[in-house]
């Protein structure tokens, strides 16, 4: 295993054992829940959006490491973000992670560089496990597109 594999096994297990985020929002204007009944895995993703701007982000729920430490990085990722920019990102890690990532000029664009997300490029090689990394992304696109939509059981 090289040394930024090493690196990435361990932020993932760091965010699986203390995610951040890990809590319900009070005054949230959206929430959803990604529910993966061939795994088990269940999340509750809050969002509080003013004037465009993702200000806060949380979420609870159980699953494997990889889609909690994803949820929890993913709180870190958007927050602060424009809903734009959080769109973006969610479109560029899918790319990543389903193994569709391009070189393109695109990758030069500071809203679609992953950062720490990169952890999970590695993801694509265990399609299975996609679902994983995804779910709690489809919730917060649920959750800020879709407001008043409430829980919504959803499979990636």
């Amino acid at each position: 295993m090289s040394d930024l594999d090493e690196l990435y096994q361990t932020l993932i297990l760091e965010h699986n054992k203390s995610p951040r985020n890990f809590r319900a929002l009070a005054g949230a204007s959206g929430h959803a829940a990604g529910r993966n009944p061939l795994c088990g895995d269940t999340f509750d993703v809050w969002v509080k959006v003013r004037d465009g701007l993702v200000e806060e982000v949380s979420f609870l729920g159980q699953g494997c490491a990889i889609s909690k430490a994803s949820a929890s990085m993913m709180t870190t990722a958007v927050k602060g973000k424009t809903v734009a920019d959080a769109d973006a990102l969610f479109r560029r890690f899918h790319q990543v992670v389903t193994g569709h990532a391009t070189d393109s000029a695109d990758l030069s664009d500071p809203k679609l560089t992953l950062g720490c997300l990169s952890a999970f490029a590695g993801v694509s090689a265990f399609p299975i496990r996609v679902k994983c990394a995804t779910l709690a992304w489809h919730a917060l696109m649920t959750a800020i597109h879709s407001p008043d939509a409430g829980v919504n059981s959803t499979t990636p």
